[in-house]
């Protein structure tokens, strides 16, 4: 189950990174059209994603249950674990912020939202900061899952693309909100 679980991430990473550059062009207004085919992928990413919550839910009952039997919790020690768990579900809440705040309509090729204010650009910032959070912890667990020998370069280049990547949805996020705002 934890080897699929390292599949579903690989999958989910990889259309992450689709979605996260083209709709960052999408928000700038650097990119227009192709939204009905982004949009499957988000749905098929969406869908994936909704597999990997349900797996990671039943390995982490799996661990509680483990420690409860064990009567020792060691939380000191699994801070790494607890992290891994909670940046999860904050990553699930800015998901479903996001998938409400976007579900706006393509007019001309141009992105329109219902409402794209502070409040909203705050959620959708901390969904780049808590999935920055949650990928580059998972990073390395990842690469053992899939069976990377040697990670320590790869883990680095993973971390410098993921963050370059992030960098540039934020930046996306917040030019969205000059655009409708101020402009």
């Amino acid at each position: 189950m934890r080897k699929l679980n390292a599949v579903l991430a690989m999958g989910i990473t990889a259309l992450f990174l689709v979605h996260a550059i083209t709709g960052a062009f999408q928000l700038m207004g650097v990119m227009s059209g192709g939204s009905a085919f982004l949009s499957v992928l988000s749905w098929v990413m969406l869908g994936l994603i909704v597999l990997h919550v349900i797996i990671s839910v039943k390995l982490t009952v799996d661990t509680v249950v483990a420690i409860k039997r064990a009567k020792a919790s060691y939380f000191k020690e699994n801070k790494l674990f607890w992290i891994r768990r909670i940046s999860g579900l904050a990553v699930m809440l800015f998901i479903v912020c996001h998938v409400v705040i976007f579900m706006g309509r393509n007019e001309d090729g141009a992105y329109r939202l219902a409402l794209f204010e502070g409040v909203q650009l705050a959620t959708q910032i901390l969904l780049v900061l808590s999935l920055a959070l949650h990928i580059l912890s998972n990073i390395r667990p990842l690469m053992l899952a899939l069976g990377v020998k040697s990670f320590k370069d790869a883990l680095i280049d993973a971390m410098l693309v993921l963050s370059v990547i992030m960098l540039f949805a934020g930046a996306g996020f917040a030019i969205y909100w000059l655009r409708w705002n101020v402009f």
